[in-house]
């Protein structure tokens, strides 16, 4: 039987998310741009609540495109606070938009957010090495120095917390434990 990090024995879908991406290195922009604005929608809910409606947010959201999003208008908010499958807060649809509209405005300035964001991380992983889930920190001074600059740049709904899950999401540090048996699979990616 394959050991995993302890949050992830719940559910299929939290089995198939942890076995196959979460923690590994992530550099494709609009991935990037997914698991950002997901980790936002997620603050005060479930992990597992957003995962269910990650398809319905992909459909919602033209597929995570950040020039489509950064032109929603009024009617589309509207329809987006009407839609059933996705987190229907006015708050976090706003940021999404707003959200959009930075991301953009770093992929011109940085030439693309993966060149961005991993800045944070000095270009690679860190790779921890967690006896046990309560070890893993909620934030690092990593996050807290990403919350402070995606703020100074616009961004919403990205406080330490929400950027360390990011960036754990992505990859950008392996907090898989090191009885799972994803944590060396996921130290030999960059």
């Amino acid at each position: 039987m394959k050991m995993r990090c302890e949050w992830a024995e719940a559910d299929l879908l939290l089995i198939d998310y942890h076995d196959n991406e979460w923690g590994v290195p992530e550099h494709d922009d609009r991935k990037l741009f997914e698991l950002l604005i997901l980790e936002g929608a997620q603050a005060g809910l479930s992990w597992l609540t957003i995962l269910r409606k990650r398809d319905n947010y992909r459909k919602a959201l033209d597929n995570f495109d950040a020039g489509m999003i950064a032109k929603y208008d009024e009617r589309k908010v509207e329809e987006l606070l009407s839609n059933k499958g996705i987190v229907r807060n006015k708050l976090k649809i706003a940021a999404t938009i707003q959200n959009a509209k930075a991301f953009l405005v770093i992929q011109k300035e940085f030439g693309s957010f993966d060149a961005y964001i991993w800045q944070f991380v000095g270009g690679k992983p860190k790779k921890n090495a967690w006896k046990a889930l309560k070890e893993v920190p909620s934030k690092t001074v990593e996050s807290d120095a990403m919350s402070k600059d995606l703020i100074k740049r616009g961004f919403k709904f990205v406080g330490s917390t929400i950027c360390y899950a990011f960036m754990q999401a992505t990859g950008m540090a392996n907090d898989h434990t090191v009885y799972c048996f994803r944590y060396n699979e996921v130290c030999k990616r960059k």
